[in-house]
């Protein structure tokens, strides 16, 4: 039976007995800030856990690597996978080869496209990107409106990977808020897909300046895009008191940027809390025990009044 779990602490996910187990990881990709604080969240979990033995591969954001991958820890006699997804729409295969050999999984921070049929020794853990991009869009629309902009303001939104359900979820967050009475004033100039990457929104922000067109705000599906377009923006010589920008994760770098006056607003996600989690209920389901299916570990909005809750 599935449940769903609105909230969880991952105190109420330690009571997990201690046993030998050998779990297999597969992350999208080592070189991404947010996952890296999502791995390291597990490998310092792991080191509390005595006899686990923690074997973490780095898919290279390859689907075909990370199912080979995947069907190796299979072949190795693992106890459980723990899977944070390079493609979201291609986990069906990556469920049917754990199924098949009876092996429990445990998807991480990326909502598989097969959660409503996922297998009773499988789960998800992660948080509701439902609230992501609508805590952080709607907070950029009342800073806006706090500059006097009500009258009319333009927006940039810089996507992450489109095979991704967390960039097109917080892609529908921002459109659904500007789509609301109090915020219909903003208008969506364009939206791009800069893959997460720093680099490659601040190549896509210096485009958007080139054009010439006005612009009150740019929203980033995550932080290291909005750096990115912090980056051009003060390479063109815009003075990031006169725009609104916002990501999601709080992310160090981020926290660094607000404090500097720079960055608006952003989303904590607690992914070192994720990571810990997902192997707290793969070893419970490795146990045999009965686990949540569903547990959303919630999001918290980030801001210059209260980010020094978060350093």
């Amino acid at each position: 039976m599935k449940k769903l779990l609105l909230t969880a602490s991952i105190a109420a996910l330690m009571s997990s007995t201690a046993m030998a187990a050998t779990i297999g990881v597969s992350v999208a990709r080592f070189d991404d800030n947010g996952l890296t604080v999502m791995r390291n969240g597990m490998t310092e979990h792991a080191k509390t856990i005595d006899g686990l033995d923690l074997q973490v591969e780095d898919a290279t954001d390859d689907v075909a690597k990370q199912l080979d991958q995947i069907n190796n820890f299979v072949a190795s006699g693992v106890d459980a996978i723990i899977v944070n997804a390079v493609d979201t729409n291609a986990t069906e295969a990556m469920t049917r080869a754990a199924a098949d050999a009876g092996v429990p999984l445990v998807y991480v921070n990326r909502q598989p496209i097969n959660m409503d049929s996922l297998p009773e020794n499988q789960a998800f853990v992660a948080s509701n990107e439902i609230e992501s991009g609508t805590l952080a869009a709607f907070r950029m629309c009342q800073d806006l409106r706090a500059q006097g902009k009500s009258g009319g303001a333009r927006a940039y939104m810089l996507m992450g990977q489109l095979s991704n359900q967390a960039a097109v979820q917080r892609s529908k967050d921002f459109e659904d808020v500007i789509g609301m009475d109090m915020c219909n004033f903003i208008t969506l100039i364009d939206k791009q897909t800069a893959e997460w990457s720093r680099d490659k929104a601040q190549d896509l922000m210096t485009n958007w300046i080139s054009s010439g067109e006005e612009f009150d705000a740019v929203f980033g599906n995550n932080d290291e895009m909005a750096i990115g377009a912090i980056q051009a923006m003060k390479a063109a010589g815009i003075s990031m008191d006169d725009v609104v920008v916002g990501g999601v994760d709080a992310t160090q770098d981020a926290l660094v940027s607000m404090k500097a006056g720079e960055m608006d607003v952003t989303v904590f996600q607690d992914l070192a809390g994720q990571g810990a989690g997902s192997i707290d209920t793969a070893l419970k389901l490795a146990n045999g025990e009965e686990v949540d299916q569903t547990v959303f570990i919630p999001f918290k909005l980030v801001t210059p009044e209260n980010i020094d809750d978060f350093l």
